[in-house]
């Protein structure tokens, strides 16, 4: 797992915990498997692009705000 990884996933984890979605509820929004969204979050898939914009949509994000975040 790289820091890029990690720190991707913990700001995953802070945007989704701050709308009060659960994995289940964001992973079936964005049409990607929970068990995808624990792994993401935990710094253990190198997520794609496509994956990504999936989630900022369904966050109602921009991608970049994905990336907010100090290595």
């Amino acid at each position: 797992m790289t820091t890029v990884q990690k720190e991707f996933g913990n700001r995953l984890r802070e945007i989704r915990q701050e709308q009060l979605l659960t994995q289940e509820e964001l992973a079936h929004m964005a049409g990607l498997n929970r068990t995808y969204i624990g792994d993401i979050e935990r710094g253990e898939k190198n997520i794609t692009l496509v994956s990504m914009s999936r989630l900022a949509k369904a966050l109602g994000i921009k991608i970049r705000d994905l990336f907010d975040w100090e290595l």
